[in-house]
C-alpha cells in the first residue's frame, strides 16, 4: 500500500507540471447555450410561514375506521392524545388542492433492494422514496422549491424553531413536544444526542447510504449538547453558519429510535459487533419505530414492500386531520426502467423521470387524451460527471496501477486531454435525441441560482489536441499495440488501462460509460467498465475503490447550500472523490486548496452578494482545472397519476431533495370519487400480527 505521493519519473511527469506548457486559454471556447425547451414548469413562490405552522387546533380528527376499531376497542389513545400539543399544521392556502380525505395508496416501483431498517447505521433501504416516507429530520428542504429566494432557509420539522446566540456561534433548536415514534414511545432529545453521539461520532459505524452523516458535515469542531428533553444546543466554530442547517435535513441528520437501536450497539451492548448492531435490522424485521408518516408492515423479496399510515404520525391541516391522507405505500421491487414504464402506463402512481432515453415515448404517451398519468419537467438539475480518484496518499488501498493513475489524475494536462477528447454533444444525443441534454463543462449546473457562464471555463471537443497533450506528457505507445505506455519505472511500463466504476441500476450511468470508453480509445487509453450494482457500487465509491466514475452528482452542483462542504476536499471524509488517506491527511492540490478556501468563505458568510462572487470564483476554478470532466445535463421530469391530488406546480424531481419530499406526499390525496381499490391491508394499523393493529 502506499500513503504517499510520489512523481512519475522517466518522463518528467510531476504533480501539476506538464512537459507541454501550453496556457489553458488556447483550448477554452465558447460554451453553447443550453437548448430551449418549453415542456418545463416554473413553481408559485411563497413565504415558509405561508406553507406550515405550529399550534394547538381545537379538535383533531382521523380515518373513522381507526377511531370504530382501535380507539373505542381501547387498543389505542384517543387521536389528541397520540399529537403534540402544538402539532406542525400545513396551511389550506398552500395546498393546491385544499383539504384533502382519507384513503387510497401511492403505487411506487423501485430498482433499489433494502439491506434493512436501520439507516442511521448505514443500512439502505431501497430508495425511491422509502427512507423519506419514514425518516424525519431536524429540518426540512424538500418544499424550498417553491419558497421566495430572499426568504430561503429550511423549514423547521423535528425541530420547530431555533435561534442564535448573539455573536453566532450557538444556535438552540427546540424540538416538537409530546410527538411520538410509531409506537407510541415519546420523541426526545435522547433520540438526537444518540444519532449524534453514538453514530454521527462514532467513527465504528458507517454513514448513512449516501456517506453524508459524517462529523465534517456538520463543521469542524462542532459539538451539540441536550439542555432539557426539548431543548438541543449546537456550538459552532464559525459565527452564523447557517448552511448547517441545510445539513440537519434529509439525509445527514434524521434521528432514529434510540430506544430500539441502543439495545444492539456495542457501547450499550459489548456483545454486538459493529456490524452486527447495523445488521440487527433486516427487511424481514417489520413495524420498525419510525417518526414518518408511513410504516413497514410487508416486505416479499423482489417482490414488495408495503407501508402502513403511522397511528402516531404528527402532523395534522387546519381543519384538525391527522395525517397522511393516503393509508398505504407500495414500493414493487423491479428495475428503475421498469418505474418509469408501469408510471406511463398506469400501473404504477409515482415516478422521477429521469432516465433520458425514456423521455419521447414518456412524452408521447402523455399526451393521448386517455394516458393515465400527467408529466410535469422542470430545470436542468440532472448532471452527469467522469470523475477521477484524486488522492495520491493511500485512500482505498491502491496497488502500483491504481496509484500511477491517481498521479495521471492529478495532472491538469491529463484532466484536460480526456475532457477535451470527450464529444458531449454526441454524448447526449447518445441518451436522446432533442431539445433535452445540454453540454456541461463540469461544476454547477447552467439555470441554478449561483450558476454563471461568464465564470465557465469550457474546453471544446479536440482530439488532435487531446493526443498532443499526452504526447507532452511523455505517455506514448511503447509496445505498438496502440494503448499509451505509463514511464518504465511506472507501474512497470504498462498500458495505460483505467477502471470505469458505473452503476448497472440505471440506463443512463451504463450508456454514458460506454461512451467514455469508446470516445477515449482513439486516444490510446484502454477504459476498462467495472460495472456494480447500487449497493456495491456506492461502497466501493465510498471506500476509494476506483480510478474513475462516472455518476450522476448530488446536491451541491445543484441548490450550492445544501451539502456544500462536499463541493470541495474541506474535510478529510466530506468530498466524493478526494478523502484522507489512512493517517488522515488530505494532499491537497494547491487550486484544490483554493477551492476549500472559496467553500468555506462561502459558509462563512450570510451576504447574499459576496456568496455570488464567491460562487463565480469556485466555477471558475473548477472548470478551469477540470476539476472532473463534465458529460451531459438535462431537466428530470414528475410522473403522476391524474388521480392524486395537491401536486405542488414546478415541483422538481430533484433539487434541495427528492421529489418524493418536494410533493410534501403526507397532504398529497385522491377525491372520493376517484379512489381505487388497492390496499393490501385495508383497515388495519402497523403492528398487529400480519400487518395491523398498533405496535
Amino acid at each position: 500500500m502506499r500513503r504517499h505521493s510520489i512523481a512519475l519519473g522517466g518522463a518528467g511527469l510531476m504533480l501539476g507540471v506538464s512537459m507541454l506548457a501550453v496556457p489553458a486559454q488556447d483550448y477554452a471556447g465558447e460554451l453553447p447555450d443550453p437548448p430551449e425547451f418549453a415542456a418545463q414548469s416554473e413553481p408559485n413562490f411563497v413565504s415558509v410561514s405561508d406553507i406550515l405552522e405550529y399550534r394547538a387546533l381545537e379538535e383533531y380528527h382521523e380515518p373513522s375506521w381507526v377511531t370504530e376499531k382501535y380507539v373505542d376497542a381501547g387498543l389505542l389513545p384517543p387521536v389528541e392524545e397520540r399529537l403534540p400539543e402544538e402539532p406542525l399544521v400545513f396551511k389550506t392556502a398552500n395546498m393546491p388542492d385544499g383539504i384533502g380525505v382519507y384513503g387510497d395508496t401511492m403505487r411506487h416501483v423501485i430498482g433499489g433492494r433494502p439491506e434493512g431498517w436501520n439507516y442511521i447505521a448505514g443500512q439502505s433501504q431501497g430508495w425511491g422514496g422509502i427512507d423519506i416516507g419514514l425518516s424525519e429530520c431536524l429540518t426540512r428542504t424538500g418544499p424550498l422549491f417553491m419558497v421566495n429566494a430572499d426568504e430561503l432557509e429550511p423549514l423547521p420539522n423535528l425541530a420547530k424553531s431555533w435561534e442564535w446566540s448573539e455573536d453566532g456561534h450557538e444556535l438552540t433548536m427546540h424540538l416538537v413536544e409530546g410527538a411520538k415514534w410509531s409506537d407510541g414511545d415519546p420523541f426526545d432529545a435522547e433520540d438526537v444526542m444518540f444519532y449524534w453521539e453514538d453514530n454521527v461520532q462514532d467513527p465504528n459505524v458507517a454513514a448513512v447510504p449516501s456517506g453524508t452523516g459524517t462529523p465534517e458535515r456538520f463543521g469542524a469542531g462542532t459539538t451539540l449538547e441536550a439542555l432539557d428533553p426539548y431543548t438541543i444546543k449546537w456550538t459552532f466554530k464559525e459565527a452564523f453558519p447557517t448552511q448547517y442547517l441545510y445539513a440537519m435535513a434529509y439525509d445527514s441528520f434524521c434521528p432514529g429510535p434510540s430506544h430500539i437501536l441502543k439495545a444492539e450497539h456495542p457501547k450499550y451492548n459489548p456483545d454486538n459487533s459493529y456490524d452486527e448492531y447495523k445488521n440487527a435490522f433486516p427487511p424481514e424485521y417489520l413495524n420498525m419505530p419510525v417518526m414518518g408518516a408511513w410504516v413497514p408492515v410487508e416486505y416479499r423479496p423482489d417482490d414488495i414492500i408495503v407501508m402502513r399510515r403511522n397511528p402516531y404520525y404528527w402532523k395534522v391541516d387546519e381543519a384538525g386531520n391527522q395525517l397522511p391522507y393516503l393509508n398505504e405505500m407500495h414500493y414493487r421491487l423491479s428495475t428503475w426502467a421498469d418505474r418509469d414504464v408501469q408510471a406511463v402506463a398506469g400501473s404504477g402512481d409515482f415516478s422521477n423521470l429521469e432516465q433520458a432515453e425514456s423521455y419521447v415515448e414518456s412524452l408521447r404517451r402523455s399526451a393521448e387524451d386517455t394516458a393515465p398519468a400527467r408529466l410535469q419537467f422542470g430545470a436542468r438539475t440532472i448532471g452527469y460527471a467522469l470523475r477521477m480518484n484524486m488522492s495520491a496518499n493511500g485512500w482505498g488501498e491502491p496497488d502500483d496501477r491504481a496509484q500511477a493513475v491517481r498521479e495521471l489524475n492529478r495532472e491538469l494536462d491529463f484532466r484536460k486531454a480526456v475532457s477535451i477528447a470527450l464529444d458531449r454533444q454526441r454524448l447526449g444525443e447518445s441518451l436522446v435525441r432533442g431539445p433535452f441534454t445540454a453540454i456541461y463543462p463540469g461544476g454547477l449546473y447552467a439555470g441554478t441560482t449561483y450558476y454563471d457562464k461568464a465564470s465557465t471555463v469550457y474546453y471544446p471537443h479536440d482530439i488532435e489536441a487531446a493526443n498532443s497533450l499526452l504526447d507532452g506528457l511523455g505517455l506514448t505507445d511503447t509496445d505498438g499495440n496502440g494503448i499509451r505506455n505509463f514511464p518504465a519505472d511506472q507501474a512497470g511500463g504498462a498500458d495505460v488501462e483505467i477502471t470505469l466504476l458505473a452503476n448497472t441500476d440505471y440506463g443512463t450511468d451504463t450508456n454514458l460509460a460506454e461512451g467514455v470508453i469508446a470516445q477515449l480509445e482513439p486516444l490510446g487509453i484502454r477504459v476498462i467498465a467495472n460495472f456494480q450494482s447500487g449497493t456495491a457500487r456506492d461502497d466501493m465509491a465510498q471506500s476509494g475503490q476506483f480510478d474513475w466514475t462516472v455518476e450522476r452528482q448530488g446536491a451541491e452542483m445543484v441548490s450550492v447550500v445544501q451539502g456544500t462542504t462536499a463541493l470541495a476536499p474541506t474535510g478529510p471524509r466530506t468530498h466524493p472523490f478526494h478523502k484522507a488517506g489512512p493517517d488522515g491527511t488530505l494532499d491537497l492540490l494547491p487550486f484544490e486548496q483554493e477551492l476549500v478556501d472559496t467553500v468555506n468563505d462561502f459558509i462563512a458568510t450570510s451576504d447574499n452578494e459576496e456568496r455570488a462572487d464567491l460562487m463565480k470564483q469556485y466555477q471558475r476554478i473548477f472548470t478551469e482545472n477540470v476539476y472532473s470532466v463534465g458529460l451531459t445535463q438535462y431537466p428530470g421530469a414528475l410522473i403522476v397519476n391524474k388521480r392524486f391530488a395537491n401536486i405542488p406546480a414546478g415541483a422538481p424531481i430533484f433539487m434541495f431533495n427528492w421529489a418524493e419530499d418536494n410533493i410534501i406526499r403526507e397532504r398529497v390525496f385522491v377525491p372520493a370519487d376517484q379512489q381505487q381499490d388497492y390496499e393490501l391491508h385495508p383497515e388495519t394499523l402497523p403492528g398487529e400480527p400480519g400487518g395491523a393493529g398498533p405496535v
